[in-house]
């Protein structure tokens, strides 16, 4: 069972607000707060470069603990400055050509379709939207029926940023292995909130960032790149840490993930990351998964049952990202509302998943995302406030 007050007790701020914007960025827990501060504290004392070496074992240690929450060796873990960056570091590796497909889901993020596009530009590779099924979720059935010798990735998010969406990343693993085509998992919005395990969703490469469920830093994210896909890529960028210089005409690349990697990082950031991740492990991610989902479902029926409501989630089991609009209320205004009463959430673009908004006319739409360390109460209490907005 989770120690909710214990918990709360690491997270200050809750004694003084709902925070319900955990797909942002959620609180730090004060043990990832000290490890940023304590070896910042030294960097000052003795320098950056002392600092690192005198604190090597617990530096490396990180991969390790990201490893563990995967189920990944540490070998297979880079540590990058953001999911964005593992992403792509994972994608411009992977060479494509005229004629190549690539395929993705309706509800793929912004960031990682503009790279679509732009390799579709340069390469002549062609970018294809597998459909949803009924319930929103990307179709298995028209995915198989879309693979032939052509299709030289399957990227898809697991999480969308909006819509309450858990794509079945394992269903599309399994038909990835099926037919040697390799797989690329945007895991942003599900590392922290539900369990990832990398031999269960069957994918090659999987980026992920500490800021959102994780409850790290920000300007942390880690890359898991599975060791037989590792010898087949070439990072897009190098440097002599990913790449060292072993002779006058010759670089040699690293065996490890760290590959992706390059010389210079924020070990403060780090460092905390390798403590969020800790923390999460010593909680347990599936008392963190039950909570999420029941707080989740909890807000979701809530809002549902308010006049002028229109929840716009998709999937058979949604998580603990819920989206909404209110008829006569702008998202943004809603947000701002929610703030001068003490309740943090945020709103949602649809550039940010353009396909699927379009498909499904979405506005600006309100987004809430509670965590394991949120109440019942504060639930409650965001739909309160959301209830005097609404229409009588």
């Amino acid at each position: 069972m989770i120690d909710i007050d214990q918990i709360r007790s690491d997270t200050p701020a809750t004694s003084r607000l709902a925070y319900l914007h955990n797909a942002g960025a959620a609180l730090m827990p004060t043990s990832v707060v000290s490890a940023m501060k304590q070896h910042i504290d030294l960097e000052s004392e003795i320098g950056g470069y002392a600092a690192a070496d005198r604190e090597a074992g617990r530096l490396d240690a990180v991969y390790g603990s990201v490893a563990r929450l995967l189920n990944a060796a540490p070998d297979e873990i880079a540590l990058v400055e953001n999911a964005t960056v593992a992403w792509q570091m994972a994608f411009y590796s992977l060479p494509f050509r005229k004629g190549d497909r690539i395929l993705t889901a309706e509800a793929e993020y912004a960031a990682n379709y503009v790279a679509f596009l732009q390799v579709a530009k340069r390469t002549g590779a062609t970018v294809e939207v597998v459909p949803s099924d009924a319930s929103g979720e990307l179709d298995i059935g028209a995915l198989e029926r879309m693979i032939d010798e052509r299709v030289k990735l399957i990227a898809i998010t697991w999480v969308p940023t909006n819509g309450g969406l858990v794509n079945p990343a394992a269903a599309v693993g399994k038909i990835a292995r099926a037919h040697g085509v390799p797989y690329l998992l945007d895991a942003c919005q599900a590392v922290g909130q539900m369990a990832v395990d990398v031999e269960a969703l069957g994918c090659d490469m999987l980026s992920a960032t500490g800021r959102k469920f994780l409850r790290g830093p920000r300007g942390t994210g880690f890359l898991y790149v599975r060791r037989a896909t590792l010898q087949r890529l070439e990072p897009p960028m190098i440097d002599h840490f990913g790449a060292p210089w072993v002779s006058r005409d010759e670089y040699r690349l690293r065996d490890d993930a760290r590959r992706f990697e390059t010389w210079e990082n924020n070990y403060a950031a780090r460092l905390g990351l390798g403590a969020a991740v800790d923390y999460a492990l010593e909680i347990g991610i599936s008392p963190i998964e039950q909570r999420c989902r029941m707080l989740a479902g909890r807000l979701r029926s809530g809002l549902a049952a308010l006049p002028g409501i229109t929840i716009r989630d998709l999937g058979r089991a949604p998580g603990a990202i819920v989206s909404f609009t209110l008829d006569g209320h702008d998202a943004d205004a809603i947000v701002a509302s929610a703030a001068a009463a003490g309740i943090t959430i945020g709103a949602s673009d649809p550039s940010s998943t353009r396909i699927d908004a379009e498909l499904r006319s979405l506005p600006h739409v309100v987004r809430a995302s509670p965590h394991y360390y949120n109440t019942d109460a504060e639930i409650d209490r965001l739909i309160g406030h959301v209830a005097s907005l609404a229409p009588r």
